[in-house]
């Protein structure tokens, strides 16, 4: 596929918070959920489109190596079938704040699921990133966020990428040889007029793609932190990115509808939708969770 940062939209599902994408490389399909609208879709390779209706909010969803799927819902980490219907949740870590929910997970170049939860609400800092072993063993990472987005980790694996995205800055953390992870450091800070920092993905150049809530477009930055690009898509509240396609070619951006009036809407129809480009970078082939 020839590059084309023009993005065009290829599921027009009206989600009312999309996000989560991931390319299910067995499948040559990309999944994606509907925090809100309870939903999770699945668009292949032929343009196939199918939806299943679910019965807690899924934040994120990553394939398993052992088959189906694992997920960061309002209710905890939780099993997905989607061909038995079986949600299944398997630990909650946070039992004690019924307020809090995940939200944003990925899966390192380890296998470990890594997955992030926040106050339903967006008004406490009681967002805590977690790493989930293969065997579901459970690590603490970083705490005291508002809106846990990312986690999106460098080629090598050696860096972790984090945002809190209500304080419109994403971190840095290095990762050691035993996958355990430090000096965590403000790597972008953003400010009046930029957006917020939402999804993100890494391509093979090691470079950051960040979506951005209420910036109408997705940017890359260089592992340096140097701003190299913005594409603008067509809607005010991209949420969320992540390569696809046979060759990790195709950039896919999800996106929301959540709390736009009427005339917002009529002026990007598409909001909620999945918009797809190519921008002439190759993404990365996601590990399956491990467990």
């Amino acid at each position: 596929m020839t590059a084309d940062s023009t993005p065009q939209c290829v599921a027009d599902v009206h989600a009312v918070l999309g996000e989560g994408p991931v390319w299910v490389a067995r499948e040559a399909a990309l999944y994606w959920v509907d925090i809100v609208g309870k939903k999770i879709f699945r668009l292949d390779s032929s343009g196939n489109l199918s939806e299943w209706a679910t019965p807690l909010r899924v934040g994120s969803i990553v394939p398993r190596a052992s088959g189906g799927f694992i997920a960061g819902t309002d209710r905890g980490i939780a099993a997905i079938d989607l061909e038995a219907n079986k949600f299944e949740v398997l630990l909650n870590p946070e039992q004690q704040l019924p307020g809090n929910r995940f939200n944003d997970g990925k899966v390192d170049r380890r296998g470990r699921f890594w997955a992030g939860t926040m106050d339903d609400q967006e008004r406490e800092s009681s967002g805590t990133l977690y790493a989930i072993e293969p065997d579901l063993s459970l690590g603490i990472i970083d705490d005291g966020y508002k809106v846990t987005n990312g986690p999106a980790f460098s080629p090598s694996g050696d860096v972790m990428y984090h945002s809190d995205s209500a304080r419109q800055v994403t971190y840095a953390f290095d990762i050691d040889a035993a996958g355990k992870p430090s000096n965590r450091r403000t790597f972008l800070q953003f400010g009046s007029g930029d957006g917020y920092p939402d999804g993100m993905t890494v391509d093979s150049e090691g470079c950051l793609w960040i979506a951005f809530w209420d910036g109408w477009c997705v940017r890359r930055y260089s592992p340096a932190g140097d701003w190299l690009e913005t594409i603008k898509v067509p809607v005010q509240r991209p949420t969320s990115c992540a390569f696809g396609g046979p060759d990790f070619d195709r950039l896919y951006v999800t996106s929301a509808r959540r709390d736009l009036d009427e005339a917002a809407l009529a002026m990007q129809p598409n909001a909620g939708g999945l918009f797809l480009l190519c921008p002439g970078v190759r993404g990365l082939a996601e590990r399956p969770f491990a467990g």
